[in-house]
Parts: structure tokens; sequence; C-alpha cells
């Protein structure tokens, strides 16, 4: 079984950690397709070798055409759900960006929808968040973790002005995943980008775990500080197995019938024929369950010493173990007859921000004639917690089922077509090369609408012939 570990001593930042995949194996040019995907404005992956402090990495630089959109959520989520990605580099990403989304909303009283996402939307950010999903995906990792996170002190320049560091939108997405963080260092070395990534593909923290190490990625951050080696390490290696453990150990014998009255029962010696492992290995920890720019700033720094490891736990489906988590889709059910109407919408929004791939509403009717409604949430396995946890913070259940699905999806692209000037994104569904459907994105369409003073329904039909036109399969 294939394991990671990830050393954040010195901080991270998106490029840093596509610096150590490139240096660990993992071809630049699928982490570029990845990006080439999304079907946004030129970018490009440039890697070259960097030293920092006498040691020797990898430094990506990611060339793009400098835009002034401001990007919000549910545009960046419609461009990851409709791009022809990898499935698990997709999950990766949107639940890195649905981590955004939600620590920027908190950080600045809006809904998680309505969050533009300034430098962190902007291009390069993108390409660092779903080129890391891509190379991480690629690796077929059955558990990543991490180190304590560096995350400095101080403050930077944002779009806002003079912002506190760590940014707290760095310090909501760490908090949120239970990662373990330190200052250390007078300055900014974890980005919001890198920590949306460690948050996303962590499922613990701590220490290095025991492996057999097979490789060894390491990644330049653009500055070079004096204070210490501006550079993230991504360690992969093999599980060791338990019998494998137990040739290299050394075993103690104890004279059992020596002991207290009631300790040799607790004790099972090893000449014993029963199975001894139980489901993890005798004396040895492990952790269960998940364990994770403004200014655009890319300088990182390293860490102070990494204090004792953390567990973090997240309740989950029962396919949640040590050997990995199922990436088969939950479906979550609740049903729900006496909240105030009003509040769907409201409650619908909150699902997707933590997480939800969709989520819906259907009528029912309960006991006594009693009118109600079943909401249905979509979600991947990872997601789970937060889901159930916004279930019962935004409607009235106190119980909920869930169970895992089957999923067939159909290859998507996105694109964007100009109606007279107005820039429109359309979302392609394809089977076989053939395009069987296009959505019209309705807040680009309806905005394109008012400032043509066109009826909604021309501006659809116009960007879904231009779309067909661009696809003519």
């Amino acid at each position: 079984m294939t394991v990671a570990w990830l050393d954040c001593s010195a901080g991270a930042s998106g490029d840093m950690v596509l610096g150590a995949l490139a240096d660990a194996g993992v071809p630049l040019e699928l982490m570029q397709a990845a990006v080439d995907a999304l079907g946004t404005e030129p970018i490009r992956f440039h890697a070259k070798r960097a030293v920092r402090h006498g040691l020797a990495g990898t430094k990506v630089d990611v060339e793009v055409t400098e835009t002034a959109n401001d990007r919000r959520w549910r545009s960046i989520r419609a461009m990851l759900e409709a791009a022809d990605l990898d499935e698990a580099a997709r999950e990766l990403a949107l639940d890195a960006f649905s981590r955004l989304a939600a620590a920027e909303a908190a950080a600045h009283g809006i809904d998680a929808e309505d969050v533009h996402f300034h430098e962190v939307g902007a291009l390069d950010s993108i390409a660092d968040i779903v080129g890391a999903a891509a190379g991480l995906a690629s690796l077929g990792v059955t558990r990543l973790t991490a180190s304590t996170v560096t995350v400095g002190g101080g403050t930077t320049r944002g779009s806002h002005g003079s912002i506190p560091l760590p940014a707290p939108a760095v310090l909501r997405v760490l908090a949120d995943a239970g990662a373990p963080v330190v200052g250390a260092v007078p300055y900014e070395a974890c980005t919001p980008t890198g920590a949306a990534i460690i948050a996303a593909a962590a499922s613990g923290y701590g220490p290095l775990p025991e492996m057999v190490v097979e490789r060894v990625g390491v990644g330049a951050g653009g500055r070079d500080p004096q204070e210490r080696a501006n550079l993230i390490r991504l360690v992969i290696g093999r599980e060791v197995a338990a019998p494998e453990r137990a040739a290299h150990a050394t075993v103690r014998r104890v004279n059992v019938e020596a002991l207290p009255h009631g300790v040799s029962e607790r004790i099972h010696p090893h000449d014993h024929d029963h199975d001894h492992s139980h489901g993890h290995d005798h004396g040895h920890p492990h952790v269960h369950g998940r364990d994770g720019e403004p200014g655009h700033t890319h300088d990182r720094e390293p860490a102070a010493p990494t204090p004792e490891p953390h567990a973090h736990h997240h309740t989950g489906p029962a396919s949640e173990t040590e050997a990995g988590q199922s990436n088969r889709p939950v479906v979550i059910e609740t049903n729900v007859d006496d909240l105030d109407p009003r509040l769907w919408p409201a409650a619908l929004a909150a699902l997707l921000d933590a997480g939800a791939s969709d989520a819906w509403l259907t009528p029912i009717l309960m006991k006594k004639g009693r009118p109600a409604h079943t909401v249905h949430v979509l979600c991947r396995a990872e997601a789970v917690p937060r889901v159930r946890s916004a279930l019962v913070r935004h409607t009235t259940t106190i119980g909920m089922r869930s169970y895992e699905i089957d999923k067939y999806a159909l290859e998507r692209r996105y694109t964007r077509v100009d109606v007279d000037g107005q820039s429109i994104g359309v979302k392609i569904a394809l089977e076989h090369g053939e395009i069987v459907n296009a959505s019209v994105e309705y807040e680009d369409a309806a905005t394109a609408a008012a400032a043509l003073g066109r009826p909604l329904k021309v501006v659809v039909a116009q960007a879904t012939a231009l779309a067909a036109q661009e696809y003519p399969h």
C-alpha cells in the first residue's frame, strides 16, 4: 500500500506543492493537461532547479495572462465540474476550493456563493490547485499525512489592504481540517492556496510515519529567506506490512506465569494460534479519518520545531477506515416537516458550501397528512461530516440516513462564448465524443441579457448555438 507524507515545516504554497510533485517524478505534462482542460486563458507550467540554503529542489513557475476578472465560487465550481478531469483530481480540487469558499465567507461575513476569490481566484492559483490535485491523484496513494504546518506571522498586503498573518483564510481552512499549526517566523509562510491543498489531501497530521521510502520530492518556494530552507518535501513510500515489521522486530520474552494474578490474562503470548492483528499493529499509533495568498505572495518560510503530533478524527461512513476511504459517492437524506419554507434556499446553498455536489428537495406527505420535504444531498465521502453538520445547523432535522451509490457521468467540457461582447460560460456534455447536451450558465446569460437589452431566452439560444459551432460533433 502506497502512503505519502508532506513536510510543511517551511510552510506551504501551491507552487511549492507543484514543485514537490514534479521533483518526485510526476510528469509536468500531466499537471499541464489538467489545467488545459479548464478552458481558461492560456496557462503554462515551467519547471527548473532551485537551491535554498544549499538544498536543491524543483521550482515550478506558473505563466498566466493576467485578467481583471474576479471569480466567484459558483463559477469556479461550474468550471471544475465541467472540465475533462480525472474524477479523483476533480473531487480534490472541488474540496480544496469549497474549503476556501467557506473560509473566505466566514472571514468576510458573507455567503460562500458570493465569495470573490480575488488573489486566490486568480488564474495562477486556480492552476496551482488543479495541477496539484491532478498530480496528487496520479500518485495512487491510499493515505497522505502531513506535518505541523508553519503559517508565519506579521502583515501583508491584499486587495482589501493590510492583512494580518497568518491570513484569516489560512487559519480557518487549517482549523476546519484539524491541522496543527505554528507561527514560528515573522512572515507569510503558508498561503490560503497551500492550506487548502493540504487540508483537502491530508488524512492525518504528525511526524513521518513508518514506511519504506521509495521517492522524495522537494519543492522550492519563490524566496530564499536567511532563516531556513524554503522547501516543502513530499515523501512517498510503501507501508510496512505487519509480517515485514515482525521480521525486523526484537521480541522480548515474558514469563507470564510469574506475573501477578489478573495481568497474565491481559497478555497474548506471540506463540498463540489466534489472529493477533485486531485491525491494527500493536504498539504503533495510527490515525483514523481526516488529518488538509492573500497578497498573492509565493514567498515561503521555514518552520519552528514540530510540536507533538495531533490526530484529527472525522466521523464518516462505515467505509472510512485506516486502510483508505471509499471513493463511491454518498447520498444523505432526511425528512423535514417543520422548517419555514422561506429558509430552504439558504439551507440548500449551505449544503453546497459544505462540499455537497448537489442538493435538492422532494415534496412528500407524512403521517397525519402533514406536507413535508425530503432533502437529498449528494456528496463525496470525505465531505460527509461537513454536510451532516450543515444539515443539522440549517434545518430542523435531528437525524438522517446515508448510503453509497454508483454514479455514471458523461464527459464534460467547459467553454466560454462571446455574444456581442458578452462572455457566457457553457457546459458541454459528450458521450463517445458526441455532444448530447449544452447548458448555458444562467448567471452569465442573465447578465448578458440585461446588458444587451434582450430576452434571456434569446441570449441562451445564441450562446447554445455558438457552443455547438465550437464543438461541431
